[in-house]
C-alpha cells in the first residue's frame, strides 16, 4: 500500500500546496482509494503517476469546501474517457443531497456506476482483504476519521517442500496452507505450520482530519502503522486551534503517542506558516518530534509506502 498526498493545505490552496486529498494505492489490487477531495484534486492526479481509471472508493471526512469541492468535478471527468466504473463514495450526512444537487443544476450524469453511502460510527466496509471503520471527530460540523485495517494473511506456502515429501497435489495443499494438520491415506501426518512462512500481519492506516484533540482520534489510531493527522496550527497558536476546532502539531503528536502508532504524518497546514514567516514547516516538525520522534511532514506529491509488519 502506497500513500500519495495530493493536497496538504488547510482552508485555501497556496502556490505550493493544494487543499486536502490523500490517495491510498493498493498496488496488487490495482485500485486507488481517495480520502477527501478538495478543489483541484483531479489536476493533482494528472500531475502524479496515479490513474483515475483505478479509482474505486472515495471517503469524505466532512462537508467543508476544502475537502469536497473537487468531488463533483472528479466524478464528472471520470465519465469522460477515464474508463471509470463502479466508484463508491462514503461520507457524512449531506454527501448524497450535495451530489444530487450538483448533478441537477449542472445537468450532469455519470455514465458509470456511482454509489453513495452515508457513514455512521462503526464498520462501513468489509471485504476479503480490508475492514474500514469510522469514528466521529471533534470539529465545527460533523466530521469522521477513517481507519483501514488489512486482514492477516497466511505466510507463503512451501510447495517445493510438499512436493519433495510426495504429498499429493490438490485440496491438501490448501489445508496445509491454512495451518491444518493433515493425515494422508498412507498414514503419514503433516502439520500445516511446517510448510508456511509466518503469518503476514495486516497493516493499519488511519486518516484523521479535521479535528481538535479528542479521545476518538486515539481510539481510531490505536496501533496504526501510519496515522495521517491534521496539524493546522503551531503549538503557540493553540488558542486559535481550540476556537476553530483544529489541531496543533503537539496535539497530533500526543494522539500518535497515546495510540502507539508506528509513524505519524502531519498534513493540513495553515497558509500562515509559508516561507518567510517567523514559524515555518521545519519548526512545526520539530514541535511534533519533541513528543513523537517518528513524525514526518507531508507536502504535495509526497509518497510513503506502508511497510509490512515483521
Amino acid at each position: 500500500m502506497e500513500i500519495t498526498f495530493l493536497g496538504t493545505s488547510s482552508g485555501v490552496p497556496t502556490k505550493s500546496r493544494n487543499v486536502s486529498s490523500v490517495a491510498l494505492r493498493h498496488i496488487q489490487k490495482g485500485e486507488i482509494w481517495l480520502f477527501d477531495c478538495g478543489e483541484g484534486t483531479q489536476h493533482q492526479i494528472l500531475h502524479s503517476d496515479l490513474k483515475t481509471s483505478q479509482l474505486k472508493k472515495i471517503f469524505i471526512t466532512h462537508m467543508h469546501g476544502d475537502h469536497i469541492f473537487g468531488l463533483m468535478g472528479l466524478l464528472a471527468s471520470c465519465g469522460l474517457g477515464a474508463n471509470a466504473e463502479n466508484i463508491e463514495v462514503y461520507g457524512p450526512p449531506g454527501i448524497e443531497p450535495y451530489l444530487k444537487a450538483c448533478m441537477k443544476y449542472s445537468d450532469t450524469y455519470f455514465p458509470y456506476g456511482v454509489s453513495v453511502q452515508t457513514v455512521n460510527e462503526g464498520i462501513i466496509y468489509e471485504d476479503e482483504e480490508f475492514i474500514v471503520s469510522v469514528q466521529p471527530l471533534k470539529h465545527r460540523i460533523t466530521a469522521f476519521g477513517y481507519r483501514l485495517v488489512e486482514k492477516n494473511r497466511p505466510g507463503k506456502f512451501d510447495i517445493e517442500k510438499a512436493q519433495e515429501l510426495e504429498i499429493p497435489f490438490g485440496p491438501i495443499y490448501g489445508q496445509l496452507k491454512a495451518g491444518k494438520t493433515v493425515t494422508l491415506e498412507d498414514g503419514r501426518t503433516f502439520v500445516g505450520t511446517d510448510f508456511s512462512a509466518p503469518m503476514e500481519v495486516g497493516r493499519k492506516f488511519v486518516y484523521c482530519t479535521d479535528t481538535v484533540f479528542c479521545e476518538n482520534a486515539i481510539t481510531l489510531a490505536e496501533d496504526a502503522d501510519v496515522l495521517i493527522h491534521e496539524a493546522t496550527f503551531a503549538h503557540q497558536d493553540a488558542q486559535m486551534a481550540f476556537e476553530k476546532m483544529h489541531s496543533t502539531t503537539t496535539m497530533a503528536a500526543q494522539v500518535a503517542l497515546a495510540a502507539k502508532v508506528k509513524t505519524l504524518i502531519m498534513t493540513h497546514f495553515s497558509p500562515r506558516y509559508n516561507f518567510g514567516n517567523s514559524i515555518n514547516m521545519k519548526d512545526l516538525l520539530k514541535e511534533a518530534q519533541a513528543i513523537f520522534p517518528e513524525t514526518k511532514i507531508a507536502h504535495d506529491f509526497f509518497s510513503y509506502e506502508i511497510p509490512r509488519r515483521r
